[in-house]
Parts: structure tokens; sequence; C-alpha cells
């Protein structure tokens, strides 16, 4: 009797193994709970979306307005030559400040490009970096493949900010360097304060997905940081946020938090679903201030 009972339990046993493995096999994405991914959550996050040029790019000026742009090669990773885009007021007769723009996970596109002018119209040398070598995403399933080959290899991209602050620093021989992001640029912003702890002037956080909370790390950091975040947004969690402001603070450091009610991620970016109008023309110009009140 006791052999009979342990012969069903283990039938049993395997009927449901089989049926769990048919289920994964037929399953879809969308049916697959989510990872503690980065890059799956913002397939997630972004999965009905499209980067389609938005009015921001109408908006944006151009020569015509007084400002010039143009891809430049920046630096050379290996022997592959890293090329970014460039924009500047025309007839400056002087260095203006620099900032390093960090596109978000879509990569280096026409929105991004569009905002650097608009950044060079504030009378700033801006920076465009290209993290993804030439390739931008037209799809949230290219993106994915993008941002998960960037982050799997982080020394390329910190050499690849390196190149972008030292372009910047002796190419252009800016007086001062600020570092802007956007979701997967976001972090790299932040990544950027590490990387020039003491020389980096300001730093500008946008919804970065990751964010140093440890004060060990963090304490190295000497310049004012200003980080925007959504407060229904959970890469970083408002709960995130919080640590890493408290961090700072406890440090003694200058660092001005705003986490906008009813905000997702990608709050500032027009092309999106969870597009905030509101509080992106409020960041915008808090972003604006900063960058007033920091660069010289």
């Amino acid at each position: 009797m006791l052999s009979m009972r342990l012969f069903i339990a283990l039938l049993l046993g395997t009927f449901l193994v089989i049926i769990g493995w048919q289920s994964n096999l037929f399953a879809t994405d969308t049916q697959l709970p989510p990872q503690d991914n980065y890059a799956d959550y913002m397939w997630q996050v972004h999965q009905n979306e499209r980067p389609i040029p938005t009015h921001i790019l109408t908006q944006a000026p151009t020569e015509n307005d007084g400002v010039s742009a143009e891809m430049v090669t920046y630096g050379t990773l290996g022997r592959e030559a890293i090329a970014g885009y460039l924009a500047s007021p025309q007839n400056s007769d002087r260095p203006l400040p620099g900032i390093i723009v960090i596109h978000e996970w879509w990569g280096l596109n026409d929105n991004i490009k569009a905002m650097t002018r608009k950044i060079a119209e504030l009378g700033y040398t801006a920076l465009a970096v290209d993290m993804y070598g030439g390739e931008a995403a037209e799809t949230p399933e290219k993106a994915r493949e993008l941002v998960t080959e960037a982050r799997n290899n982080r020394d390329r991209l910190r050499e690849n900010l390196t190149l972008a602050y030292e372009y910047l620093d002796q190419e252009k021989n800016v007086p001062t360097i600020a570092s802007i992001g956007w979701c997967f640029g976001g972090s790299l912003s932040l990544q950027t304060a590490l990387l020039f702890p003491k020389t980096l002037d300001a730093a500008v956080i946008y919804y970065g997905g990751e964010l140093e909370t440890n004060p060990e790390v963090l304490k190295a950091l000497e310049m004012p940081i200003l980080g925007i975040f959504g407060e229904l947004d959970q890469r970083p969690s408002p709960e995130t946020v919080k640590k890493f402001e408290m961090a700072l603070q406890s440090l003694n450091k200058e660092v001005d938090v705003y986490i906008y009610p009813n905000a997702n991620h990608a709050f500032a970016n027009p092309s999106g679903e969870r597009y905030n109008p509101e509080a992106a023309a409020d960041a915008w110009e808090k972003t604006q201030q900063f960058f007033s009140d920091h660069l010289r």
C-alpha cells in the first residue's frame, strides 16, 4: 500500500512539472512576471511606445536661431571612433560652460539632439554622448537589447564618459563642466559625478534607474546635485530616492531633490505615454536655474 501511494505521488508530481513546463514554454513576454532587472522594467514601462519626434523638435533652436550643431568625434574606444552631437551658440567671444548630455534608453536620437540644442541656446557648449556605438532604438525590444549590451560593459560606459569630459575640457577649453541625463542617462549622470567627484561642477539626474545610496561611495562628491523624480516610478522608487537624498544630506552635500506627485518614469519625455507636461515644465525651469546658479 505504501509503495502504491508513493507511485501515485511521484506520478502526480511529474504531471505538475510537465504542465508547468508547458505553461512557461508557450507564455508570451507580456505573460511573464516582471524580473528584478533594469532593462526588463524599462521594457515594461515603454513596451507600447515609440520614440517618435515630437513638438520639441519644432521648438528647438536651429542655425537660424543662432545655435550651431554638428556630429563630432570626441574620442576613440579601442579602434572605434565615438561620435556625439555638439551644439553651442554661434559667435561666442569666450569659452562657454560645458554640459555632457546623456541620452535615455532609446539612444542618441532626434529628440535628444533637439534637447541638446535647447541647452546650447541657454549659453552652453552641450555635447550629447553616444552610449550605443552609433545605434538608436525605434522599438522597445531594440532598446532593451542596446541597454542590456551597454550595461553589460560598464567599463566601456565609464571610458566613454571620461572621453566626453576630456573632450570638453581639453578640446573646447570650457571653464566648467556639468552632466545631465534622463532614464538610463540619469544613472550615468550620477556615474559621471562619481568618475569626477572633485572636478565636475554640477550634475542633474532625471529619474535615473539606479541610484547609489551608500554614503561611503557618495562622500567623495563635491558638486551640487539636482535630482528630478516621479512619485509613481519604481526604478528608482520614492523610497530609494529618499535614501539617496538622506545619504547626501548626512554628508552635508549640496543636493536638491524633487519627487513630482502623480508623475511616473519618463514623465519629461513628450513622446511617451507617461508625459506629464506640468511636471516636465517645472522640472525644466528648475534645471535651467540650477545650471545658471552653478556654471560660470
